[in-house]
């Protein structure tokens, strides 16, 4: 895993990060690629059916678009979890479980679509279609393909409206083409082959939309980049580089949920147990009582890591005009009173302390009185755990398109503010 310079730009983590998001088309990729790179660490993946080990070590569970992952220290001195929590989860298109139809001699797919991405940043675009595919015994096949749709706009001269305001009907206007002149053509068929199997064996998919055009340092001096899924891949990747590299006296945590584009409610999201009963397990594994477990949590903290606005240079009334963070200034500590985020003084106080032995510059974020806020996993992992929790994460332009923007400098920052935080700082 890398070792961060925050003074300096390091191309190293930049490289990894676009690799990492490459290497991560869906949650289940995510989940997959990021268990992958843990036990490459030396972590032990973990079958949730069978009991759980107590011995020290880094461990790691992956169900479906989740992963956890867990160190025990040699000398476990401190009783109680440090946790990062983040999703793998992003905004965008889902593949209809019909989805091949065929039109005026096109063929297109149906797609639903899953959260709130920005449909615009997805006209014109090349995208493939990434996920599992489940075959009659259940076996299930991760799948990415290379550029296989587009959803074209229509051409100014067809209607001059599209100059003065772009109107999207989702279920008129998304509906990509892949083939013209092939009406025997069966989109789900067709990936199977791709992935090497017997189309007839495959009964059922998930597989989402992801565009192929590879992230991308720009800018005049290289300091931005621009790519796909970086709310919330960025907080992820940085969370398992911090978790694999940090010795620890506590427990050290890093939970990635799926579905929190669409309100975490699942048995794979923040709402559902998973995080809970892992830790409930652990807590039985170590011989912890009832007791023992509830005043470890009581001593534990969440870091809720989440990608955050940058103030927009086009749009300023949108941004509170005394919180305004810039990219290449430093993660964002996220703050709403009516709890969209989960920071309070005490939650900040701690992720303050750790950025400050890190050395990483800190911004606050407050939304605009007369702008709606959104929310992330903090609030909804606080409930469900009754742990202290701070929402942070790294600053973004263009958060939901197909492709965001944020500095080269923050998710570096970002890292070493977890490595401190999981160091005990």
């Amino acid at each position: 895993m890398d070792s961060y310079q925050p003074e300096a730009v390091k191309p190293a983590h930049i490289e990894s990060l676009a690799a990492f998001v490459t290497a991560s088309p869906s949650s289940f990729h995510a989940a997959r690629h990021t268990a992958d790179l843990l036990v490459a660490a030396g972590f032990a993946e973990v079958d949730e059916t069978l009991p759980f080990d107590a011995r020290p070590g880094g461990y790691v569970l992956v169900r479906d678009g989740s992963v956890l992952a867990w160190r025990i220290p040699d000398n476990l001195d401190v009783t109680a979890f440090r946790i990062v929590g983040a999703h793998t989860d992003s905004p965008g298109f889902v593949l209809k479980p019909t989805p091949t139809s065929s039109f005026l001699g096109w063929q297109q797919a149906g797609m639903e679509v899953y959260g709130g991405p920005l449909p615009n940043s997805w006209l014109d675009r090349e995208f493939g279609l990434a996920g599992r595919l489940v075959d009659a015994e259940g076996a299930v096949t991760l799948i990415t393909t290379g550029p296989l749709l587009r959803i074209p706009q229509v051409a100014p001269h067809l209607d001059r409206s599209v100059h003065e305001k772009l109107v999207l009907d989702r279920q008129q206007h998304l509906h990509p083409v892949f083939a013209v002149g092939r009406p025997e053509a069966d989109l789900v068929a067709e990936i199977a082959a791709l992935a090497g199997l017997d189309p007839a064996t495959v009964i059922a998919h998930d597989l989402h939309a992801f565009v192929t055009e590879p992230p991308a340092r720009i800018g005049l001096d290289g300091e931005l980049f621009a790519s796909p899924r970086l709310d919330n891949l960025a907080s992820v990747h940085a969370g398992l580089t911090a978790l694999a590299a940090t010795d620890a006296d506590a427990i050290t945590v890093l939970a990635c949920f799926d579905h929190e584009e669409v309100g975490s409610a699942s048995a794979t999201g923040a709402s559902g147990p998973l995080l809970e009963t892992v830790l409930g397990r652990l807590s039985d594994a170590l011989g912890w009582g009832v007791q023992e477990s509830a005043a470890a949590r009581a001593r534990s903290v969440l870091v809720s890591a989440d990608a955050g606005h940058a103030v927009h240079p086009n749009y300023p009334q949108l941004h509170d005009p005394d919180h305004r963070p810039l990219l290449n200034a430093g993660p964002l500590i996220k703050f709403n009173a009516n709890q969209r985020y989960a920071t309070d003084a005490v939650g900040e106080a701690v992720w303050r302390r750790a950025c400050a032995a890190a050395g990483v510059p800190t911004q606050d974020f407050v939304s605009n009185n007369s702008v709606p806020c959104g929310s992330t996993i903090g609030p909804l992992s606080a409930t469900r755990l009754g742990i202290r929790t701070v929402d942070v994460g790294i600053p973004l332009l263009s958060m939901h398109s197909a492709r965001e923007l944020c500095g080269v400098r923050d998710p570096g920052w970002l890292a070493e503010g977890m490595r401190a935080f999981y160091a005990g700082a």
